[in-house]
């Protein structure tokens, strides 16, 4: 795989290799640290939003929107419009990814905050099935897949503006910054779920669950003030330069290198599963079937995601010393095995073990996530490296984020918990397999990736 990329790289001139350099390692501290804290902020608000819908789902939505359904089939319509802003976020991914290669990074990052803000926003107002009927979880559909396609757009543009303004030799350090954005809008969408039980626990229902999607709108006024305040990424400054844009980056990247694209959707399968199963199906899980209180398992899965934020530390300051590939096996390697143990831990009921349990999921989640920022935007040409990116991203999450909640409501019903855990082992060696087939990319320059 390797060989077959230096193949299709075009040589470098002097001039065009010291412009590179210059590039890759403009940025002075002071403007990473600008760069940092946009990547940073934007992904928190994007996070914030979509995991306060999965709270959500796994709390209340399926009593709101769906009350004429048993509990185990409202539960599942509820997570299957979870899901549904998952396969839009391909959808996203593609059409924010064709014009941020074309006219910059920088606007369509705005746009996308936009639109997943405001989505989210609406879901805090939007009436439920006792008010307009059926018209209610119809209209939840149409704001999820809104929802979805503003987050396909915001992760890789995000991405791309850390590591396409990072030194050379420090670009998964940046790009850590973007993959701390999950961490954190987690913990505030926990944290204001968990604030309306207790400020509001007869009406949480009814109106306290609303509250977190109200809020994300001030959130979003923050993300729009500090995007608008950053320059352009100068790797893309200078394709722009040196008219090496595409017309037709989509095209280009099924053309170039579809299989890069695959493959990177595979490594990501195992991170998403590992997060929304043990976040969103576990929260439902421990609630519904164990009988565990909501407010004590918030408070559990709050606590586990901070081993998220250390594992994502961890893994991007060595993926800039021993590799990509490396931190990345040791993650999936591990991931397999934990797989297995995750709902034995669960089933004790204990909440020491149950938040050993999740919090292993979330550490070993961290340790392959901290990398990506940096590894996805590292396998694709500048030309179409935002479409390439966010598309590998996306379709990961489709694969790993939508169809494991969803399987393991069934599965659970099914044959119970066990099997679940047999799933998540199967999607990290589907993970690892992968990551072999991907080239290592810690040494390369951003301006020669395949082009």
């Amino acid at each position: 795989m390797q060989s077959q990329e230096s193949s299709r790289r075009a040589p470098a001139t002097a001039a065009s290799a010291e412009s590179a350099e210059s590039a890759d390692s403009s940025a002075s501290t002071e403007s990473m640290a600008k760069v940092a804290a946009a990547s940073f902020i934007g992904t928190t608000i994007e996070f914030f939003d979509f995991y306060a819908y999965g709270l959500a789902a796994a709390l209340v939505l399926n009593e709101a929107f769906f009350p004429e359904l048993s509990p185990v089939a409202g539960t599942l319509a509820a997570f299957s419009t979870y899901a549904v802003a998952f396969v839009a976020r391909p959808l996203g991914a593609a059409i924010f990814g064709h014009f941020g290669d074309r006219i910059g990074r920088k606007s369509i990052l705005i746009i996308s905050l936009l639109m997943m803000g405001l989505s989210t926003a609406l879901v805090g107002v939007l009436p439920g099935y006792h008010k307009i009927g059926v018209l209610a979880p119809i209209l939840l559909v149409v704001l999820r897949v809104i929802q979805g396609i503003g987050l396909g757009g915001e992760w890789g543009g995000a991405a791309l503006l850390a590591t396409e303004h990072a030194p050379a030799g420090r670009r998964a350090r940046w790009g850590m910054f973007p993959q701390l954005g999950p961490t954190i809008g987690f913990i505030l969408a926990n944290a204001s779920f968990l604030l309306a039980r207790i400020a509001a626990p007869d009406s949480f229902a009814t109106f306290g669950w609303r509250i977190p999607f109200l809020i994300s709108f001030l959130l979003v006024l923050v993300g729009l003030w500090v995007r608008m305040t950053i320059a352009e990424t100068p790797v893309f400054q200078q394709a722009m330069e040196r008219d090496r844009l595409s017309r037709t980056p989509f095209k280009e990247l099924l053309q170039r290198q579809w299989k890069q694209l695959l493959l990177g959707a595979g490594v990501m399968m195992i991170q998403y599963a590992l997060f929304y199963t043990s976040t969103a199906y576990c929260l439902s899980y421990a609630t519904k079937i164990l009988g565990v209180g909501q407010t004590p398992m918030l408070i559990v899965v709050m606590l586990a995601v901070l081993m998220l934020g250390v594992g994502t530390v961890i893994s991007a300051n060595l993926a800039d010393r021993i590799g990509r590939k490396r931190v990345l096996l040791i993650a999936c390697s591990i991931s397999i095995a934990w797989g297995l143990v995750i709902f034995p831990l669960m089933d004790t009921k204990s909440y020491l073990l149950m938040w050993v349990a999740l919090a292993g999921c979330l550490l070993l989640m961290g340790l392959s996530f901290g990398t990506m920022g940096a590894y996805l935007p590292e396998l694709f040409a500048t030309r179409y490296r935002y479409s390439g990116a966010a598309l590998s991203y996306s379709l990961g999450g489709v694969l790993g984020g939508a169809l494991p909640p969803l399987l393991a409501i069934r599965l659970q019903d099914w044959t119970g918990s066990w099997a679940i855990g047999v799933m998540i082992s199967i999607i990290a060696v589907i993970s690892l397999l992968c990551v072999t087939r991907l080239p290592e990319t810690k040494d390369e320059r951003l301006d020669q990736v395949a082009s």
